[in-house]
């Protein structure tokens, strides 16, 4: 996953903005991102407090470690199997 060129902390301050009732125009040109990443990071950060959000980034870390350990365990698993002749 790309990493983001602004922090948590920065995006929901954007997004804080936005409430508050700047331009959502305005507000990506003077941040320099683009609507459509705006509106990206109201659906993931939307309502979050910074704590939150910094919990959900450690968790999608953590979830993604687990998924590749469980990928290898899986490849493990085949190749013993081919190895031992053992049928499905």
């Amino acid at each position: 996953m790309k990493k983001s060129r602004f922090s948590d902390e920065q995006i929901i301050g954007f997004l804080r903005q936005a409430e508050a009732g700047m331009g959502i125009p305005e507000l990506c040109r003077s941040g320099g991102f683009s609507q459509a990443t705006f509106y990206k990071w109201r659906a993931k950060f939307g309502g979050m407090q910074v704590s939150e959000a910094q919990r959900l980034r450690e968790l999608e870390s953590e979830n993604a470690k687990l998924k590749k350990l469980l990928a290898e365990a899986h490849l493990d698993i085949h190749a013993l199997k081919s190895v031992f002749g053992v049928k499905r």
